[in-house]
């Protein structure tokens, strides 16, 4: 029986496939899929084979695990997991999106080696695992996917130019799929991270300035912490969500209607 208790928010029999599952945000949606009844894929650039905290939580919920290493800036890894997630036995019913990083450097010092590494990563590759997994979605005609889009995908941000246009680039991704992928049972909606207690904002956190002027902002008075994202995650993966679709869903402690 899923932790949600209702037949609405039940995954049981679900495949979940979550990028960027190791720690953080991914490990806390992997781990709530799980409890809702998924059986869940997690995938990272530094996966552990064996042992990892998101195996031991997905197991712990009582559900199948599998796990891969992938490194999102290498475009023939992402193609290569793609071949290995389409070909088995058991077609991926929920796809999270959530394979990212962050570089931080003024737009005049941000070198083409880190814009190109930040696109890849948070943009080109999301969409490349998406259209083969969307593919195989599309002819059986249901599916899930959910992209981890970002305050940046709204706003420009400073010092991080290349992350801001590549979570602007995932919000217009979200909707582009979702417009054509809606006809075929197929919901593409995104959750939009405020600021939250990861290894991404630890250099935000440790400016006493930008932690303070950041958190004067925020209604709710706090940073995020990666389990804020169990709920709507679980929502987007079920059928209580089966007619969203294109939407960016703000988990950012009121900053965006500040």
């Amino acid at each position: 029986m899923p932790a949600t208790g209702s037949p609405l928010f039940d995954l049981t029999g679900q495949h979940a496939v979550v990028t960027g599952a190791r720690r953080g945000i991914g490990l806390a949606i992997a781990a709530a899929l799980a409890e809702a009844g998924a059986d869940v894929t997690a995938v990272s650039a530094q996966l552990e084979p064996a042992g990892s905290e998101v195996q031991r939580r997905v197991e712990q919920a009582g559900r199948r695990y599998a796990g891969y290493q992938a490194d999102f800036a290498d475009r023939a890894a992402v193609t290569r997991l793609a071949g290995i997630l389409t070909s088995a036995d058991r077609p991926v019913d929920i796809l999270v999106n959530n394979a990212g990083t962050i570089a931080r450097a003024p737009a005049a010092e941000h070198g083409d080696e880190i814009w190109d590494r930040v696109l890849a990563i948070d943009l080109s590759s999301q969409f490349v695992l998406t259209r083969e997994l969307g593919r195989a979605m599309i002819a059986r005609r249901t599916g899930k996917i959910i992209f981890t889009a970002s305050l940046l995908s709204f706003q420009g941000g400073i010092n991080v130019p290349g992350y801001a246009a590549a979570k602007s680039g995932i919000a217009g991704l979200t909707r582009a799929l979702a417009n054509e992928w809606a006809q075929y049972g197929v919901n593409v909606n995104a959750i939009v991270p405020g600021y939250v207690a990861t290894d991404n904002t630890e250099a935000l956190r440790g400016d006493p300035a930008r932690s303070t002027a950041i958190l004067d902002r925020i209604p709710a008075g706090r940073w995020g912490e990666p389990a804020d994202f169990a709920g709507v995650a679980v929502f987007l993966s079920s059928a209580a969500a089966s007619y969203v679709h294109g939407a960016l869903i703000p988990v950012d402690g009121g900053w965006l209607g500040r």
